[in-house]
């Protein structure tokens, strides 16, 4: 098989999240425990930081790993979902796993991991820390991929746990309250291992002690004592962070929730206590993390006059920031909004965040999961916004660059597909 026809094999043959939702979801370890053992238990041999939470994990582990990557240590990457290419989820020192080793892995352990059936991620992790052992990197940040206690990538014992903050997602798998979400992310807190949250509410602060207390582990509220004092964005489209202990840092990701991301990642980096990190590499990992590890989709321009964006926000946590920002921009300029979300989010709650004061094109992003356009406007008409409908994101986008000035801002989100497909587009 070439890599085209791997990939199609391994999104056939797996149960794929990203496209079937509910219906790709295996709960439990056992298969990842049969899998580790098979490639002889690959964790072992490299340091980990493991990172859950509802909304800013990604953003966490792109710049923790720009960090560490900038103090000089060889740096593994493993998230997701991707949004143009499998190999965005594994990354050694920003550079993405070799097409030829995907090929390989995959034609000489089929005959292995066929009759278990795993999942998709199941497989994608299996290969992940094969790769990552094989590679002998110094660390690698590790996110979640859904919840914490039952993910399989629990396996790994890290150096420290980061659970970045709680809301409402995923309630058919981790349950309907914050507090029953925040018991599953939980799960992964350790004995003896230290948990950096980055954010709590009434709700899901006592089970996050208790699970500590449990654990017998430190645990450590960065809210409790903030590292970033206040913000502003510069004129070169830098955030600006003024900090209690590393002075000025300036971020490439300007998104309004990062406030949040860069106090939980410097209290983190805070208590790595068997790194070596200057100031320097985190004042580097801060302005480079696109460019050192290939980040796309947070709160990213695309082009101006007039000013495009696309963000992955896509619940009503992420959206929480998201609305804020955009009705702010609808007060100052024509504000177009490329919209579309997957069947299996609370789009009430987010379409509550959107401005009124905007125009509006829905879309039907390419995969099962998503919302038709007509299912969208539907249900946006019950909250007063009013839009036009498209079969495609890229026929959504092209009405919207079609009808702004020069002066407008084009938004385009909603979900991780729908960034998918527009980066997809822009990038033939």
């Amino acid at each position: 098989m070439n890599y085209s026809e791997t990939i199609h094999y391994l999104f056939t043959v797996t149960p794929l999240f990203q496209n079937l939702g509910a219906g790709a979801y295996k709960p439990g370890l056992r298969t990842t425990e049969i899998l580790n053992e098979h490639f002889g238990h690959p964790h072992h041999n490299f340091r980990s930081i493991h990172v859950a939470g509802t909304n800013g994990k990604g953003s966490c582990c792109h710049t923790l790993a720009a960090i560490l990557q900038a103090a000089g240590y060889k740096v593994g990457l493993f998230t997701s979902p991707h949004l143009l290419d499998f190999r965005e989820r594994i990354r050694i020192n920003g550079k993405k796993i070799s097409e030829q080793y995907v090929i390989d892995f995959v034609e000489k352990e089929r005959s292995f991991f066929e009759p278990l059936h795993p999942s998709f991620f199941e497989i994608t992790t299996a290969m992940a820390f094969k790769y990552f052992a094989e590679e002998k990197v110094d660390v690698a940040i590790v996110e979640v991929g859904l919840g914490g206690r039952l993910d399989c990538t629990n396996i790994i014992s890290p150096e420290l746990s980061i659970i970045t903050n709680i809301s409402l997602d995923h309630q058919i798998f981790l349950g309907n309250t914050l507090a029953e979400i925040a018991s599953e992310k939980a799960g992964i807190i350790k004995k003896g291992i230290p948990v950096v949250i980055g954010e709590t509410v009434l709700e899901t602060r006592p089970v996050f002690e208790e699970r500590a207390r449990v654990s017998d582990t430190k645990i450590i509220f960065a809210e409790d004592s903030p590292i970033v004092l206040n913000t502003f964005i510069n004129g070169k489209d830098f955030k600006v962070y003024n900090t209690t202990i590393y002075g000025e840092i300036y971020g490439a990701l300007i998104g309004d929730c990062q406030d949040k991301n860069a106090n939980t990642i410097l209290t983190a980096i805070k208590h790595l206590d068997n790194f070596k990190i200057p100031l320097q590499a985190i004042l580097k990992g801060f302005a480079e993390v696109c460019e050192t590890t290939g980040l796309m989709g947070r709160w990213q321009y695309i082009q101006k006059k007039p000013t495009v964006v696309c963000d992955t926000g896509h619940n009503a946590g992420g959206w929480k920031y998201l609305g804020e920002r955009l009705t702010k921009i609808s007060q100052e300029q024509t504000l177009r909004v490329v919209f579309g979300m997957a069947n299996d989010k609370d789009i009430d709650s987010v379409l509550e965040t959107l401005p009124k004061a905007a125009q509006y094109y829905w879309a039907h992003a390419s995969v099962d999961r998503a919302l038709t356009e007509s299912q969208i406007n539907k249900i946006a008409g019950q909250h007063t916004l009013l839009g036009k409908k498209f079969t495609t994101v890229e026929d959504a986008y092209k009405q919207a660059l079609r009808e702004a000035s020069p002066n407008d801002f084009i938004f385009v989100g909603g979900s991780n597909f729908v960034v998918s497909d527009l980066l997809s587009y822009l990038s033939q």
